[in-house]
């Protein structure tokens, strides 16, 4: 018999998606690192890689110095036309868990708006989420953002 979910437990876990969602969404990158944990994945990966079993992605950060350098790069290095995302993330499913670690999936959707432009979608997908429990609370072990289209408008510069 499965135990029963512990409401507080996914309480937390669903403000962590939220929190996630809402620090992008107002362009806080550097608090973005604080959702994992130090050897943290995060990767970013076409549909039809993740259904073949193909190891290639986008984006494949393996730690949160990655992450660190990866908001270094948005804020000092990358030149691009500006712009405002938002998230839309769905309410995590609990596929597997464990006493301080839960395997979680979430569908999203990104919207980008350009300031003289109409808001377009950016990149929608599911997220496939190992959670750990820290003493921080729960953090993202690992993040894999599977977008379904093949197609990313220009480059993926702020994370998903």
């Amino acid at each position: 018999m499965t135990q029963a979910l512990n409401v507080d437990d996914y309480i937390a876990v669903q403000q962590l998606y939220a929190d996630y969602g809402l620090t992008l969404d107002s362009g806080d990158f550097d608090h973005w690192p604080t959702f994992f944990t130090d050897d943290c994945r995060y990767l970013v990966q076409p549909r039809d890689n993740h259904d073949r079993g193909l190891p290639l992605a986008t984006i494949m950060l393996t730690s949160k110095g990655m992450l660190l350098d990866r908001v270094y790069g948005i804020k000092e290095t990358l030149f691009h036309d500006p712009y405002y995302q938002r998230h839309v993330i769905g309410a995590p499913v609990v596929r597997q868990r464990q006493a301080n670690e839960w395997q979680c999936e979430a569908s999203y959707a990104v919207f980008r708006t350009k300031r003289d432009q109409l808001s377009t979608v950016f990149n929608v997908g599911r997220s496939l989420d190992t959670l750990r429990r820290t003493e921080a609370g729960w953090r993202f072990a690992t993040r894999l953002c599977v977008y379904d289209s093949e197609m990313v408008p220009n480059s993926i510069i702020y994370p998903v």
